[in-house]
């Protein structure tokens, strides 16, 4: 039986089985991730695409400890939300990062447009609102 290990000091090899897992529990979205001291893996497709692979919000999540939500400015998903999340040890040491493009990044316009239909609802009582009967008229 193989043992995989996730520490510090992992190699881009140590994280496919974990990676290959999330990014197919995903949907096949893109996965990175890496180790403290060391570059990691990007997967996409069902393929690892880079197997020395680091990004702006992987390595700001070792340095910050903190997950994180966010559209990158720079990068290879730079302009596409993505979430990072870091790996502590049992002291809350930060020793890995791994993330995912965030899908729920592309619903903020579904959110909004919920939350239109609601407000419509409570101002004018019901979805859409209604135009004054004048205006009906006028319009035929």
């Amino acid at each position: 039986m193989n043992r995989y290990t996730i520490s510090a000091s992992s190699e881009p090899s140590d994280w496919i089985p974990i990676s290959m897992a999330v990014h197919e529990m995903v949907g096949k979205l893109p996965v990175t991730a890496r180790s403290l001291e060391k570059n990691g893996i990007r997967i996409e497709k069902g393929i690892v695409v880079d197997d020395d692979y680091s990004g702006p919000v992987l390595e700001e999540v070792l340095k910050t400890g903190e997950i994180r939500k966010i559209t990158p400015s720079t990068g290879q998903y730079k302009g596409i939300p993505v979430i990072v999340s870091p790996l502590k040890d049992s002291t809350g040491a930060v020793f890995a990062a791994i993330g995912i493009v965030d899908i729920t990044g592309i619903f903020d316009l579904a959110t909004l447009m919920e939350h239109q239909s609601t407000i419509i609802k409570q101002v004018c009582g019901q979805d859409p609102c209604p135009l004054p009967t004048e205006q009906i008229s006028a319009k035929r």
